[in-house]
């Protein structure tokens, strides 16, 4: 998936639509219920794109709120393995209960954005799921406007 995924991104993909099949290949590859990205402008993060058909309760929220923006801030992957013990959690559907954040760094080293992965199990997520998650993310910084 990840050489897929890259070759992709290096042809050029940018805009919501290639973001859509990003997102939608990750998580068909790796069985999640909900992957999203969001893009980080103007002390706010909004949604790029997500998997399926719902979109996700907080289409654009402040920097400054949820698990998307402590990653953001922290600069780092953030794994939640039970989201209904961290107060920060803003829900993007009420099935969820683990949650993986990693911030997508531009070439300058600048945060522009964010992957998030989301699942109705508590602990679904392994040191290989953000493995591969910080190289996707390592990937579009390279891509993402």
């Amino acid at each position: 998936m990840l050489q897929e995924l890259g070759a992709f991104i290096l042809a050029g993909a940018k805009g919501p639509d290639d973001v859509k099949q990003m997102v939608e290949m990750i998580c068909d590859a790796r069985g999640w219920r909900w992957v999203g990205v969001y893009k980080h402008s103007r002390q706010e993060l909004a949604i790029v794109a997500g998997s399926g058909d719902k979109p996700p309760c907080y289409k654009q929220f402040p920097v400054t709120q949820g698990l998307c923006g402590a990653a953001v801030e922290s600069r780092q992957t953030l794994v939640v393995d039970d989201v209904r013990k961290d107060v920060r959690y803003l829900p993007t559907f009420n099935s969820t209960l683990s949650e993986i954040v990693v911030p997508i760094m531009s070439q300058s080293d600048k945060v522009v954005g964010v992957i998030t992965a989301e699942s109705e199990k508590v602990n679904a997520f392994t040191k290989e799921d953000r493995e591969v998650l910080e190289r996707v993310a390592g990937l579009m910084g390279h891509s993402f406007k």
